[in-house]
């Protein structure tokens, strides 16, 4: 089997998708190009991609919604790199909340695009020894990566889940800021809004729908997850 890394790329600006082919293709990169959000969704859906980069606006069906039918309809949790012009934090938290892994703003430098897709590789490539997390009545399965409140499936992104297993593994403990920057991204952090907006949308699918709270933000010090004391 060969080891290459697959990428699909889905960008309408054919100055950027060529910007993106040039460079990856002679560092001997797989890709395939899609120039609107609706051949994009089909093609993640028809191949497997190690790698999905995925422009915001684009014809046919916006980044926002191909993204979200990747995650809701499809099951489909090939990493997510969005690109984007837009920078505002409801932006980064919407892209988030959609089911991406990673935001970068254009323009960009290539090389750290290139250090993010190597990161996102990084995260997919590990495989956790199975085991079955439980806090209250929260529980998430290492092996399947299935996660229940009660009997309720939740369904999250490759970085909320990666976000929820270091916590649910440290709890009771205060996991701190540093911490999850590092175990998730390595070296090569993302701005100061990524983490937050990750833990936004992870607190509104683990906590808001239900009665009692886990996820808990200490002031000063970082995250923990387990019942309130």
């Amino acid at each position: 089997m060969s080891n290459t890394t697959r990428i699909l790329i889905i960008e309408d600006h054919r100055d950027i998708a060529e910007m993106l082919y040039d460079y990856f293709e002679r560092r001997d990169y797989e890709l395939d190009y899609a120039s609107d959000g609706r051949m994009g969704f089909n093609l993640a859906n028809q191949n497997e991609y190690d790698v999905i980069l995925l422009d915001l606006m684009l014809p046919e069906m916006d980044g926002m919604d191909v993204c979200k039918k990747l995650r809701e309809e499809s099951k489909n949790y090939t990493p997510i790199l969005m690109m984007t012009a837009r920078d505002t934090l409801q932006d980064k938290v919407k892209g988030l909340d959609m089911g991406a892994d990673d935001y970068l703003v254009k323009p960009f430098e290539i090389l750290e695009l290139e250090a993010r897709i190597r990161a996102l590789m990084r995260r997919k490539g590990q495989v956790a020894q199975q085991e079955i997390l439980q806090v209250a009545d929260l529980q998430l399965d290492t092996g399947t990566l299935e996660v229940l409140r009660g009997d309720v499936p939740i369904y999250l992104s490759p970085i909320g889940l990666k976000i929820l297993t270091i916590l649910m593994k440290e709890s009771p403990k205060v996991v701190s800021r540093n911490q999850l920057e590092h175990e998730i991204w390595g070296d090569i952090l993302p701005d100061s809004d990524t983490l937050r907006s990750h833990m936004y949308n992870l607190r509104k699918q683990i906590d808001k729908p239900f009665e009692t709270p886990l996820l808990q933000t200490i002031q000063s010090r970082g995250y923990r997850i387990g019942d309130a004391a």
